[in-house]
């Protein structure tokens, strides 16, 4: 055999020694981890819009109190009423546009989970019976109140 033949039986033995068996690929299902990130952002704008409602909804509660119940409370308020009124409202605002574009966030994360299941149909979620979900905003899961 020549140099040549030598050469080119070790380079093949190498090359099929780096390929992976049937077997081990069986388990990795590359799909999953980007689903799982999916997951994981999904998860993280649901906490951060329930958390963020709740505070909204609290500060539409004291805007209210601010205001007064009179018709004409805005003619008479003392300035330092409208400077706290006027912050609840900058407040507000900032709250619902955030909302929104969680909204919006939710909306495409789920459309591409949707999308991304449809192109592994074979793909099963890990079950991890009793474990909470790893992410977490704050202390609070999904679902929870919060603090």
């Amino acid at each position: 055999m020549s140099d040549l033949g030598i050469y080119l039986s070790l380079a093949l033995k190498s090359a099929v020694s780096w390929a992976r068996s049937q077997g081990r690929d069986a388990g990795t299902a590359r799909g999953g981890f980007i689903i799982a990130a999916i997951d994981y952002a999904l998860h993280a704008a649901e906490v951060e819009k329930l958390g963020l409602s709740q505070r909204v909804d609290d500060v539409l509660a004291r805007a209210a109190v601010t205001i007064g119940s009179g018709d004409d409370e805005y003619l008479e308020r003392e300035p330092l009423n409208n400077h706290h009124q006027n912050i609840l409202t900058a407040e507000i605002s900032e709250g619902q546009r955030r909302l929104k574009e969680l909204t919006t966030e939710i909306t495409r994360f789920e459309f591409v989970k949707a999308t991304l299941l449809s192109k592994f149909p074979d793909y099963t979620p890990p079950t991890t019976a009793g474990a909470a979900h790893p992410v977490t905003a704050g202390g609070v899961q999904c679902g929870d109140a919060g603090p």
